[in-house]
C-alpha cells in the first residue's frame, strides 16, 4: 500500500499481513504495561466498523514512544501498522522501527494539531479533511458510551466504579506503595464492624486506612465535609500515573476497585484503571462542589448524611444551641482545645468488659473509638466525665446501655450475640478536643440506652 493512502477499517481487515495506514476513533485504551518493551493495547472504530472494534498492539522501547491517549473518543492516525490475525481474530500491529502514529482531540475538538506524535510521524495534506469527518461522524452519533459516576455515598459494596473527583493529596506509604487521597464532597456509607469487641486491646480498628496519616499541616488543608477515599496505585507504570494526577484538580478516574477494611473503605487504582482530566466547566464539577458548598454553610447539613432524619436518641447532650461539627473539624481545629458537637458512631473500646470501666481506684478509664464520614479518633471517658456519659449504676444496666451503643446484635430475649457483625447506631456526642496533641474526652453526654 501507498504511503500515502488510509483505508477504512472494514477494508483493513482484509489486508492479512499487509502494512495499512488507518484514521480511527480510539474506543478504549489500556495503560502502559512492562515487559520486554513497553507495550498498551487499543480499540479502534470508524464509520465503515463500527459495530465492532479492532485492537491495535504497541509496542515501544520507551514508554514516550506509545500513545498515550488524552480521553476515550479521540482520533488517531496510524501508519505503517501490519494487520495480523491470529485464532481468527483481526488485529493490527505497530512498530516503532517503522510505524508511527498521531493523536488528536475528539469530537469537541478545534484544532487540527496533533497533542502528540511518535518520531516518525508526517503531517499529510488531506489529514485535517479526514479528521473534521470523523469528528463530524462522532458528533451525530452515539458510538462512544457517556460512562455514569458514582459519588463516593452510593458505593454500598465492593464494585469496580468509576468516580469524578478532587485530588487532594499523593503520598507514598511505608510500605512503599502510592496513595492518592480523593474527594467529591459526599459520605460514604457506613460499614459493619467485625472485629471482635475483646480484640481492641491487641488488634485495635485503625484509625486510618494508610500505614502512617499525613502530617497534621496536610491534614488542616483538606475538606472538613466528606469522606476522603484512600486509593492504592497498583500498576507497574506508577511514574507515568503520577505525571498525570494534579493535586487540587477535579479528574475522572474508571474502573477503580471499591473494597472494606476492618470498617474503612478504600480504593486500588489498577492497570484496568484509566484517569482523564476534567475541564474546569464540567457539570459533574458544578454538581459536587454545589452540594458541597451548601453543606458548608448549613448546621444540620454537617451531619453525616447517612444519621438523617436524626441520630439515635440513646445519647443526650447537654448544649443543643452548639451547632455540629465533623471529626475532620475536630482533627483541624487551629484552637489549642475547644468544645465540639458531633454525631459519630461509637466502633470500638478499651477495656471490652464494662467490669473493667473502673481502674483500681474506682474512677472511670474508657476509651472509645469514634467515627463518621470524614475520620476515626480515639475519645476518653474519664473520672467525671465517665459518671456522667456512663449514667448508670447497675452493672447490667450499663451492660445493656453499652451492647446498644456499639452496635452488638441482640436475640429475640434481649441477649447479646457476640462476635458477629455491629453495625453501631448514629448517636449526639459532645467533645473537648485538644487537636494539637490529639486528645478527645467525651463530657456533657449522658448515655441512655
Amino acid at each position: 500500500m501507498g504511503d500515502y493512502q488510509f483505508l477504512m477499517l472494514k477494508d483493513a481487515i482484509t489486508c492479512i499481513n499487509q502494512k495499512v495506514n488507518l484514521f480511527s476513533v480510539i474506543l478504549d485504551f489500556t495503560l502502559p504495561q512492562r515487559t520486554k518493551d513497553y507495550f498498551c493495547k487499543l480499540k479502534v472504530i470508524d464509520e465503515s466498523h463500527s459495530e465492532f472494534w479492532v485492537p491495535v498492539h504497541v509496542f515501544a522501547q520507551e514508554i514516550d514512544g506509545l500513545p498515550l491517549v488524552a480521553s476515550v473518543g479521540d482520533i488517531i492516525q496510524l501508519s505503517r501498522v501490519t494487520m495480523t490475525v491470529h485464532e481468527g481474530d483481526v488485529y493490527a500491529i505497530f512498530n516503532n522501527k517503522f510505524s508511527s502514529f498521531a493523536l488528536y482531540d475528539g469530537k469537541d475538538g478545534d484544532s487540527f494539531h496533533p497533542y502528540k506524535v511518535s518520531l516518525r510521524f508526517h503531517a499529510r495534506e488531506h489529514d485535517e479533511r479526514r479528521i473534521a469527518s470523523l469528528r463530524k461522524w462522532l458528533a451525530s452519533s452515539e458510538v462512544i458510551d457517556v460512562p455514569n459516576f458514582s459519588l463516593l455515598r452510593e458505593i454500598d459494596r465492593v464494585v469496580c466504579v468509576n468516580l469524578a473527583c478532587k485530588v487532594l493529596h499523593i503520598s507514598k506509604t511505608t510500605n512503599d506503595k502510592w496513595m492518592i487521597f480523593l474527594w467529591d464532597g459526599t459520605d460514604a456509607p457506613p460499614i459493619s464492624i467485625y472485629n471482635k469487641l475483646e480484640d481492641e486491646l491487641h488488634n485495635p480498628l485503625p484509625l486510618h486506612f494508610e500505614p502512617l496519616p499525613p502530617s497534621r499541616d496536610v491534614l488542616c488543608t483538606f475538606p472538613t465535609v466528606g469522606t476522603i477515599l484512600r486509593v492504592i496505585l497498583d500498576v507497574d507504570c506508577v511514574t507515568y500515573i503520577l505525571q498525570l494526577l494534579k493535586v487540587d484538580q477535579w479528574m475522572k478516574f474508571f474502573h477503580v476497585f471499591c473494597k472494606m477494611h476492618e470498617g474503612l473503605w478504600y480504593g486500588v487504582f489498577t492497570s484496568s484503571s484509566m484517569i482523564r482530566d476534567m475541564p474546569n466547566d464540567d457539570i459533574l464539577i458544578f454538581e459536587r462542589q454545589s452540594n458541597c458548598d451548601q453543606r458548608s454553610l448549613g448546621e444540620l447539613d454537617r451531619m453525616p448524611y447517612w444519621s438523617c432524619p436524626w441520630p439515635s436518641k440513646i445519647t443526650e447532650v447537654k448544649r443543643i444551641d452548639v451547632p455540629f461539627s465533623t471529626l475532620m473539624d475536630v482533627l483541624t481545629c487551629k484552637k489549642e482545645t475547644n468544645n465540639f458537637r458531633c454525631v459519630v458512631r461509637f466502633v470500638a473500646v478499651i477495656p471490652w468488659r464494662v467490669e473493667d470501666f473502673r481502674a483500681p481506684c474506682g474512677a472511670y478509664r474508657v476509651r472509645f473509638t469514634l467515627e463518621d464520614p470524614t475520620a476515626r479518633i480515639h475519645a476518653y471517658a474519664h473520672a467525671e466525665n465517665g459518671e456522667e456519659f456512663f449514667n448508670c449504676s447497675s452493672t447490667d444496666a450499663l451492660k445493656r446501655k453499652v451492647i446498644k451503643l456499639l452496635g452488638v446484635p441482640a436475640s429475640r430475649d434481649g441477649e447479646a450475640i457476640m462476635g458477629g457483625a455491629r453495625n453501631p447506631p448514629w448517636v449526639q456526642c459532645y467533645l473537648k478536643s485538644n487537636p494539637i496533641k490529639q486528645r478527645h474526652w467525651i463530657f456533657e453526654t449522658k448515655l441512655l440506652g
